[in-house]
């Protein structure tokens, strides 16, 4: 167990004080800031990332601590969040020989653990194809996930049969859903080819979850009807974009005078979801709508006192600027 330095424990013991919580919770609080340093140094996380303290509670959840426990653990580790938000390391001002043996891995000499360098890969695999953040959250999590199923096995020497057991595991055990258990399938098949260069093969066997039945709501056309009956402008012709050409909120939004092609009957959607272009065709029913439109942009911008240093074409349809 790691051993808290005696100026550490001096800074927590200030922010106890002036916290709001109970003078008889502060062993608790100690306690828990110890167990999470203590994960911190096993698993070699950084000492202050939000990241750390999610991973850390879902090990007290597999632990099977109480909810009660979790919460006291969730609330010392983020009082000890307050005390360091500007530093890297919570020891970075603590002199070298105070620091105990274990805890020698914050050397930046010391070499980093497979793991670590794995999920840094990770992260440069995904900024190289230009994926979202929330994907390299995603996919990173569940290796970490697989990374303490296997026991901090090599991830040089993982194979699919871990990744089969490690799926079975989720369905059979963790009961997650199917949408769950399928994007831990992707990220794991995302590691496995970029980061491990090794052919994921077939995963046969593997208990699925179950997907539970759905059916969509999908309004009548009167009802459609009706709503945009009850709209007013600009509203009213937002929800026309989006129902008659199946644009995402964010793509009408960000709509140009030069994505619509009134001669060919097609509206251009530019770096749409995963940055692909594509073309669809535009309702002959608002037409005239769109082309009002437009007239109402160029009659704001002519009349606006500060001048527009910018092609016509590619002004905002809803009548700002790039």
């Amino acid at each position: 167990m790691i051993k808290i330095p005696e100026v550490l424990q001096k800074k927590y013991d200030l922010l106890l004080i002036n916290s709001d919580i109970a003078p008889d919770q502060y062993g608790h609080c100690k306690k828990w800031l110890r167990y999470y340093l203590d994960f911190c140094k096993k698993y070699t996380h950084p000492y202050a990332k939000i990241k750390s303290l999610f991973l850390f509670l879902e090990k007290l959840k597999e632990k099977k601590q109480t909810l009660l426990q979790q919460s006291q653990a969730k609330k010392a580790v983020e009082l000890y969040y307050s005390g360091i938000e500007k530093s890297e390391s919570p020891f970075e001002d603590v002199p070298l020989h105070e620091i105990h043996e274990d805890i020698k891995l914050l050397d930046s000499k010391a070499d980093k653990n497979p793991w670590v360098l794995a999920i840094e890969e990770i992260e440069n695999e995904i900024k190289l194809r230009h994926y979202s953040k929330k994907t390299f959250k995603a996919y990173s999590l569940w290796a970490e996930k697989l990374r303490y199923f296997t026991k901090d096995k090599l991830p040089e020497t993982l194979t699919p049969d871990d990744v089969k057991e490690f799926l079975t595991f989720l369905a059979v055990k963790k009961k997650v859903s199917a949408s769950s258990q399928n994007q831990a399938f992707n990220g794991l098949l995302f590691f496995f080819r970029h980061v491990l260069k090794k052919e994921f093969g077939k995963i046969e066997g593997v208990v699925r979850a179950k997907r539970k039945p759905y059916i969509p709501v999908v309004l009548s056309r009167e009802e459609i009807d009706c709503i945009l009956q009850n709209l007013q402008y600009p509203f009213d012709l937002v929800v026309k974009l989006l129902y008659g050409c199946g644009l995402r909120l964010s793509e009408c939004l960000k709509l140009r005078i030069h994505n619509f092609n009134f001669d060919h009957h097609v509206l251009t959607i530019h770096d749409g979801k995963g940055k692909k272009d594509r073309t669809v065709p535009l309702p002959e029913s608002i037409r005239d709508d769109l082309k009002d439109q437009i007239n109402r942009v160029i009659a704001l911008q002519v009349t606006c006192s500060r001048p527009i240093m910018i092609s016509e074409r590619f002004r905002s349809f809803w009548g700002t600027v790039m």
